[in-house]
Formats: C-alpha cells, structure tokens, sequence
C-alpha cells in the first residue's frame, strides 16, 4: 500500500443521516476542501473507495464527513471504528509540513545507514514511533530529542542516532 496513507480513523457516527467523525493527524486544522474520495479499510491490505458529499470542521483534530451512499445512522456505525486512508498526491495536500505525519515516506537514516521507509508515524507524549520494514520485519524505531539528529526534507530523510542493540531485538 505504498500509493496510499494513513490519516486517522472513523472514531463515530454522528446524528441520524449517516454522518461520521473523522479523527485525523494532519497536523492542522483543516475542512478537507476539495478532497474527493477517502479510502477504508475493509480487511487487511484492503482498501474500498468513498466518495465524499460533504465536510465540516469539528476541531483542530476531527471532521464530520459525510459519503455517498452512506444515508442512516446504523450504515455509518458499520464504518467505525475502521482506519482512513488518502493517495500520496491527496496527502501532499493536506498534511501539515510541520505535523509528524508529514514523515510518512520519508527514509530513516542510522548513521548514515539507510534502514528503510516509514510506513506509519504513531505520536505518543514524549516520542513519535516510526514504523518501517527490515528484511521483511515490522521495526518501531522511537524518535525523541535525544535520537533526532535531523530532517532533510530536501532529501526526504530523517536522520537518528539509534541506541547500541535496538535493532538486535527485532533482527536477532
């Protein structure tokens, strides 16, 4: 799924006409203006199309969405809570530059080793964890002050100085 990123979840439905709450992390708050098709997760790998009829801002974090063909309360619960997806051009769009999501792409560089693609950004209080694939393996590499070493957004990396064993416990 590599045309294709994660942006939040449906977290509810919301009144009776099949309205949904769209909890995102696009790092700023935004109406989706002009975002035609969001995509849901059905199974794993399995992403089914929705177009959208309409938006409206809630906060900073969340949206109400409404979609095609989605009309009752009830059709809107069968959607939550299930992950929302964009394509890479869509994402380009509405992420916020600033928002760590906006890292989604971008490569991990340890020390000037290339270690692999960030798949998926999860903020937790004091650290970001930063999903990639080694040798076909889920990694979840935590990125704080003390690992950052920089982002070149030029060059589409994110630089780290891991601790001494980190990567041991996955590859081992």
């Amino acid at each position: 799924m590599d045309q294709y990123f994660k942006i939040g979840k449906l977290v509810a439905s919301h009144g009776l006409k099949g309205h949904l709450v769209l909890q995102h992390s696009l790092g700023k708050k935004t109406s989706l203006k002009g975002l035609e098709m969001i995509f849901i997760e059905e199974g794993k790998d399995n992403l089914m199309p929705y177009f959208i009829s309409d938006v409206k801002i809630k906060n900073d974090e969340e949206v109400f969405v409404s979609l095609e063909a989605i009309e009752t309360k009830e059709h809107a619960r069968k959607l939550t809570p299930k992950d929302v997806w964009i394509t890479s051009d869509d994402f380009n769009k509405y992420a916020s530059a600033s928002s760590p999501i906006a890292l989604l792409g971008f490569t991990l560089v340890n020390e000037n080793e290339k270690l692999g693609e960030i798949l998926e950004v999860i903020e937790q209080p004091h650290q970001l964890l930063c999903t990639i694939l080694i040798n076909n393996k889920e990694v979840l590499i935590p990125i704080h002050e003390e690992s950052l070493d920089k982002v070149d957004k030029k060059k589409r990396e994110v630089h780290v100085t891991l601790p001494d064993g980190l990567l041991d416990i996955y590859l081992a």
